[in-house]
């Protein structure tokens, strides 16, 4: 008798089934649609209808040729063919969306009002929440988006236009504002940067008057975000300022260096809603759903209730719309038993989104919903399976390739914005993922149960404070670790190259030979590249008297007193740029920190300095303006247990090998163009014999001063750091008394200054200085080299003699 085969007990058959392709039939109609709007937000109109036009023939030229041969063979030619009539369909869609949009937002008569800069009152409806944005001229500074209901001009005629307007304002009655809240504000009117939808921005010079309140549901939600507020107000400061960010996005509360550290380790996108938080909640309704044993109706059910309410919570902005559109698709199809149905899904949903709001295209935000999502209905489940074939636990398989596909759709986009790519980023989110549900659905339930029961409230969030906590400290050692973010170029072309080389890698791993050829060259490459750069990594240069910090559109300079040990003049404006530049250097203690002005440019990254090392004394000038930079040094070196000290003209302050000399001011200025900037303290530092001139902010009438009452010969410099990042207000004189070998411009990438000045730039190259910036070079050191000096730029070999 033949039998079959018979299986020893326990055993079991894992059938290899080939995955079903991705059904990719919407995703050349989204991206059409996508990339079309994308475009014309920057065209404009005319350009975007020309190549609508020509699109539209040829597609309806394409869809005649395919239904004239519906029934005939060639199926694949016909579906590749209709592939391309979907990208043409998108096109014209797009098009035709963006221009009926951007018409109405280049309307004549608030263009005329918006160019001519005049004062405007202006009836407007909260789109947003009030956010804060940093500004180094304007502490406080709050940025709200909103929707034209009319404009009255400073003539008295009225304007009536459905057109989106920014105001900026620093009056704080502005915080208290509700999406949906409609208002009467006065301030004078401007033109926008230019590629979204904003017709005009609004520098609003008081608070506004409110009418009426906002709708029922904005209500709610702002009574459980306090409540939520209240909750977390005993708990330490930062895990209690992430947890409202974490649920709902709001990171009033969050710590300048946990914000930082999150940013450098690529966890920024917890701190605002998204698709995984709408996933979250969902997924969490859904599971008690299925342990209750509901069907899968009753289950999509309740999970559109959780939805709405979710939505309700963290307020139905846009980009919370967004992101609960984003979440909720792949969860819906698996509710409904038809997992393939979610890219399709997906595309749909694109689409709808970029053709009701084309403004959508150019958000970052949405790229990286839009991205995540399909990296993870895309790739993760493949590479799931694959861990899951290979003997790693299912769970273990889960949480590895969630993290690392969201990431990796994702890369582009992130380079395109910072210019780096970072290492630490899938570690660190693999690391986050256990806490992140957790915490979200604790703060979820203290937010919801606050109004009625603020104990249960406070208990719930002193739970969810403790995975937040481990979010904290994942992403303060992630920022801390050596070469973590590597440096990428930015922009369109940097993220297109990423985007190229992260399509071709993984076409190419296909093949098991190259997959086993990639994994070995990328851990040799790790594991050799980390030593050279944790015991040699070429910087600083041997033999530097000072660096200029690439902090952006602010200073910060380092003067070197002994190996880890440095005095720091000023801080630049964010606390991430001059830690990162410190770090770089190793430097471990800061003997002496010295602030030349209260500008926020200059005392903005103060927390950054004192971030895990010591700062024994920081050195101040004797205005005290801007009173809000002045408090947030005293803030910083109170934390710090660093002593305050102020300082005169005449002054000298030792420290090891740095010798600093007080130059200015002489005398307290007033009445000039601006007097902080010009009682900046002028410092002449002698490093190694080299003499360094640090003048601050120092503009014209200082200089002027300072030429009039040194003595001959005191204002001579071999460096110099240029004087208000290169502004036009300039002292000829005194640039002819310096007479500088080398001159350090520290500058932000595309201010709205004018900074650097050409016409500075091209006197000092006449009078023989070596002139480098930092928005162009990076970090700059000036060192000793032979008889001569020399300049290095990050990363790049020692420059010519100077």
């Amino acid at each position: 008798m033949t039998g079959h085969p018979v299986r020893p007990p326990g055993s079991a058959v894992v059938a290899q089934v080939e995955p079903s392709p991705p059904d990719l039939r919407l995703a050349g109609l989204a991206v059409a649609a996508w990339l079309t709007a994308l475009a014309g937000l920057h065209l404009g109109v005319r350009a975007i209808l020309l190549v609508a036009g020509v699109v539209a023939a040829a597609t309806a030229v394409g869809a005649l040729h395919l239904l004239g041969r519906l029934g005939q063979p060639r199926a694949a030619v016909h579906r590749y063919g209709w592939i391309a009539v979907a990208v043409g369909l998108g096109v014209v869609c797009g098009a035709a969306a963006t221009a009926a949009r951007l018409v109405v937002r280049d309307a004549p008569p608030i263009r005329a009002l918006a160019e001519q800069r005049v004062p405007v009152t202006a009836e407007l409806i909260v789109r947003d929440d009030p956010r804060p944005i940093r500004s180094a001229g304007r502490p406080g500074m709050l940025l709200v988006s909103t929707e034209l209901v009319q404009l009255t001009g400073p003539d008295g005629r009225r304007v009536r236009a459905p057109v989106r307007l920014l105001a900026l304002t620093t009056d704080p009655a502005w915080r208290g504002l509700l999406p949906g809240q409609r208002l009467t504000a006065e301030g004078r009117l401007g033109l926008p940067r230019g590629g979204d939808l904003t017709a005009a921005v609004l520098s609003a010079n008081g608070p506004p008057v409110p009418h009426g309140v906002s709708s029922w549901a904005q209500r709610a939600a702002g009574a459980l975000r306090a409540g939520l507020q209240r909750a977390c107000a005993p708990l330490p400061d930062e895990p209690g300022g992430l947890l409202p960010g974490l649920v709902v996005g709001d990171t009033s509360r969050l710590p300048p260096a946990v914000e930082e550290d999150f940013r450098a380790t690529g966890m920024t996108h917890l701190n605002a809603v998204s698709g995984s938080n709408v996933a979250i909640v969902v997924g969490a309704v859904l599971l008690l759903a299925r342990w209750a044993r509901a069907g899968p109706w009753l289950a999509v059910g309740l999970c559109g209730l959780a939805l709405v309410g979710f939505v309700i919570l963290v307020r139905p902005s846009p980009s919370v719309v967004r992101a609960a559109t984003m979440g909720a698709i792949g969860l819906a199809a698996l509710a409904a038993g038809r997992p393939r149905a979610a890219l399709p899904a997906l595309a749909a949903a694109v689409t709808v989104l970029v053709l009701v709001d084309p403004e959508l295209a150019g958000d970052p935000g949405f790229a990286l919903s839009v991205l995540a999502t399909g990296g993870l209905l895309l790739l993760a489940p493949r590479w799931r399976d694959g861990l899951r074939r290979r003997g790693v636990p299912a769970g273990l398989a889960e949480a590895l390739a969630v993290p690392a596909a969201a990431q990796l759709a994702c890369g582009p986009v992130v380079a395109g914005i910072s210019g780096t790519v970072s290492l630490v980023a899938v570690p660190a989110n693999l690391l986050a993922v256990p806490a992140i549900a957790p915490a979200t659905v604790l703060g979820v339930l203290a937010a919801v149960v606050s109004p009625v029961w603020p104990a249960g409230a406070e208990f719930a969030a002193w739970l969810a404070s403790w995975p937040a906590w481990w979010l904290v400290v994942i992403a303060k050692q992630g920022a801390r670790l050596p070469a973590g973010n590597l440096p990428w170029p930015g922009g369109v072309s940097g993220a297109l190259l990423l985007a190229a080389l992260t399509v071709a890698l993984l076409v190419a791993v296909r093949r098991p030979l190259i997959r086993r050829l990639v994994a070995v060259v990328g851990v040799a490459a790790l594991l050799g590249a980390l030593p050279v750069r944790l015991v040699a990594t070429g910087w600083p240069p041997p033999g530097w008297v000072v660096v200029a910090c690439a902090v952006g559109q602010g200073d910060a300079l380092v003067l070197p007193v002994d190996p880890g040990r440095a005095v720091v003049v000023d801080a630049g404006p964010e606390p991430g740029a001059v830690d990162g530049c410190l770090r770089r250097l190793g430097i471990r203690e800061v003997p002496l920190l010295v602030i030349s002005h209260f500008h926020a440019d200059h005392v903005g990254g103060v927390a950054g300095v004192f971030r895990g090392r010591r700062v024994v004394a920081v050195l101040t000038p004797p205005s005290t303006e801007p009173a809000s930079g002045r408090d947030l040094v005293r803030a910083a070196a109170a934390g710090g247990r660093a002593a305050m000290l102020t300082t005169v003209a005449g002054a000298r302050h030792p420290v090891g090998g740095v010798d600093l000399l007080v130059l200015g001011p002489p005398y307290p200025l007033t009445g000039t163009r601006s007097d902080p900037n010009n009682n900046s303290l002028v410092l002449l530092a002698t490093v190694a014999g080299v003499r360094i001139l640090l003048p601050g902010d120092a503009e014209t009438e200082e200089q002027h001063a300072l030429l009039t009452r040194a003595a001959p010969g005191q204002l001579r410099a071999d460096v110099v750091k240029v004087a208000h990042h290169g502004s036009a207000y300039q002292d000829p004189g005194f640039l002819d008394a310096v007479r500088p070998t080398i001159a350090l411009v520290p500058v932000g990438t595309g201010n709205t200054y004018g900074h650097p000045n050409p016409g500075l730039l091209a006197r000092l190259s006449r009078g023989g200085a070596r002139v480098l910036r930092t928005d162009t070079d990076g970090d700059l050191a000036a060192l000793r080299a032979g008889a001569g000096l020399a300049v290095v730029r990050r990363g790049v070999p020692p420059g010519r003699q100077s």
